[in-house]
């Protein structure tokens, strides 16, 4: 019997044993508690993976979201060490919006950006989590522009929050924007660097879905 043989639940479970990847590892990496991953499978709960956290689960491991019970689609496959070589870290053709927002149906890839290894590990990134974006609007100018790449660690997200600039979903959307904890208890603010664009106080983080902090950013010369 292959991985394809089994049913979604049993798949996962099949490649967590044999990366070593543990349930609460895991919902960590896809922003929920630390439970979550072993009540899917073994409980059931939920039936079936949302859509974004089949996607981001099959992105972390390189495989396809068929077998997870997803649609046969394109993922990006997330950047591997070998020895010495340089870091291959996947481009997605998307952007996350420093304006108004826009909707994300997909990430496939678009290219592969090398990086030496010891760079990543000053930054204090992790390799298998990254991915590189474009930004789109100016929102968040002069911090980041239209049209810069940033690198995103999608292992550094809710688990380990901070102040700091992330890539985020509200409302189905996928925005950069910089994060603020706010005085309360599980409380942020969204906030635009660009102050002629709104800004959000004071959310319950639940509003907020982290995929990862951005940890460098590529300008391009004009």
């Amino acid at each position: 019997m292959t991985e394809f043989d089994l049913d979604p639940r049993a798949a996962l479970d099949r490649l967590l044993t044999e990366r070593g990847i543990d349930y609460a590892q895991l919902s960590a990496r896809i922003g929920r508690n630390p439970a979550y991953i072993q009540q899917y499978i073994k409980r059931g709960t939920p039936r079936r993976l949302a859509e974004e956290d089949r996607a981001r689960i099959a992105a972390y491991l390189g495989v396809s979201e068929a077998l997870l019970g997803g649609p046969e689609r394109r993922v990006a496959v997330p950047a591997r060490l070998r020895g010495g070589d340089m870091v291959l870290v996947p481009k997605l053709a998307i952007g996350a919006s420093a304006g108004a927002g826009a909707s994300v149906d997909g990430e496939p890839v678009e290219g592969q950006v090398a990086f030496d290894p010891k760079w990543l590990r000053d930054l204090g990134a992790d390799p298998r989590a990254l991915s590189i974006i474009r930004v789109e609007g100016d929102s968040m100018a002069p911090t980041l522009n239209d049209g810069d790449d940033i690198l995103v660690d999608g292992g550094d997200a809710a688990a380990r929050l901070r102040d700091g600039i992330y890539v985020l979903r509200m409302d189905d959307v996928l925005m950069v924007k910089r994060i603020a904890r706010s005085p309360g208890p599980g409380r942020v603010s969204v906030i635009s660097d660009n102050p002629h664009y709104r800004s959000w106080d004071d959310l319950p983080v639940t509003a907020v879905r982290l995929v990862g902090r951005v940890v460098w950013t590529g300008r391009r010369v004009r």
